[in-house]
């Protein structure tokens, strides 16, 4: 049967190139995954991710837990079947939606009673409870139930945050049912502050899991900050070991993360910004509302091979945004994710070929030279 496995094929300085293979089957790195947060990529078909390079998704406990439920999904033969993804899943354990979504929390050493934020329903997450349902689900990479420290914290607030979720992490690892192919990642909290991080990562490493998330960044303490504790965290996390940047989308920000050794992400970035108008393209992202691109009939980007690229220009795009129209979204998402996944393959490329440094001064040049106006709006 198929054993969880993560093999290093590759490396340029500190990063990484490598293959995670999982029950559901394998998926290379550097990756960037799907956003399935209620088992759907907004906008998109999973055909259609799939076709942009995606190979791995991710699916969220607190949503699912409330609508259609576990249970529901279970019977209908799990989170691949349901949502038809056949290739690897993961799942948020629903912490950092409890703490930002639900209703008159109450935290204590159990775990958190909350209202949903659908109907005022009362529910309660533990630990425990957190790595049943995503065994329900049939991910394969379950994530540690913790909390998302809030930011700004006090050194005070930041170690009794993080120090609560190195004990559900503990009681997440006795809870995980081990199966062939299937993982249980720990994730790593502590803030803003190094030694807070640093004992965080020696904490999960005695623990032992099968991979390590970093979560509790980018959340409004800035780039500079976010790469300093990723310097501090990793090292002290075992290198065998996928890791997994949790949250963080920007692509300057995944560059600089891929470069410190770090082989996964996930953000909602591609999708939501194809659904409000932003794209992103080689020479940096554009607002596709802008008058300017109104009489342009380029793609959103002449190197793109996307099929939005392909078929369509900016004056199209333009004017479906403007008349609200549904098919605005969905081209420009589908941009969007394509973009996304050609970024990662060009670093996993970059990675092999020993040219990291040289495709990130080329990114980093062009990025700054920002998007090129149309003689059709002179």
């Amino acid at each position: 049967m198929t054993k969880f496995n993560f093999k290093i094929t590759a490396t340029s300085q500190k990063a990484r190139r490598g293959q995670v293979t999982t029950a559901h089957g394998s998926f290379e790195t550097p990756a960037f995954m799907a956003t399935a947060t209620a088992a759907t990529i907004k906008a998109m078909t999973p055909e259609a991710v799939r076709a942009t390079g995606a190979e791995l998704a991710i699916c969220n406990t607190y949503h699912l837990m409330l609508r259609p439920t576990a249970e529901r999904v279970a019977e209908l033969g799990g989170v691949h079947k349901f949502m038809n993804w056949p290739g690897p899943i993961v799942t948020d354990s629903g912490g950092y939606q409890v703490m930002s979504l639900a209703n008159l929390r109450k935290i204590t050493e159990q775990g958190v009673a909350f209202k949903s934020h659908l109907d005022g329903s009362e529910h309660t997450l533990s630990a425990e409870r957190s790595v049943e349902i995503q065994k329900l689900l049939d991910a394969d990479i379950s994530m540690c139930f913790d909390e998302c420290t809030p930011h700004p914290a006090t050194p005070e607030q930041a170690a009794a945050s993080m120090r609560m979720s190195m004990r559900w992490a503990e009681r997440c690892k006795t809870a995980f049912v081990e199966r062939p192919g299937y993982a249980l990642f720990g994730i790593a909290q502590g803030s803003i502050y190094a030694d807070l991080r640093e004992e965080s990562a020696h904490k999960l490493s005695s623990i032992g899991f099968d991979g390590y998330g970093i979560g509790g960044l980018a959340v409004g303490e800035g780039q500079e900050t976010m790469l300093a504790m990723l310097d501090v965290t990793i090292p002290h996390l075992p290198s065998e070991k996928p890791r997994y940047l949790m949250g963080v989308g920007k692509p300057d920000d995944i560059i600089g993360a891929v470069m410190r050794g770090i082989d996964m992400f996930d953000c909602v970035m591609p999708t939501r910004s194809g659904r409000t108008g932003q794209g992103f393209t080689s020479r940096g992202s554009i607002n596709i509302r802008n008058a300017r691109h109104s009489r342009d009939p380029r793609p959103l980007d002449e190197r793109c091979q996307c099929p939005t690229c392909q078929q369509y220009g900016r004056a199209y795009l333009h004017h479906l945004f403007r008349a609200e129209e549904m098919l605005g979204p969905i081209l420009l998402t589908w941009h969007n994710l394509h973009y996304y996944q050609d970024l990662m393959r060009s670093l996993r490329k970059a990675i092999e070929e020993k040219e990291l440094e040289l495709f990130v001064d080329t990114f980093m040049a062009e990025q700054a030279c920002g998007d090129i106006e149309s003689i059709y709006n002179d």
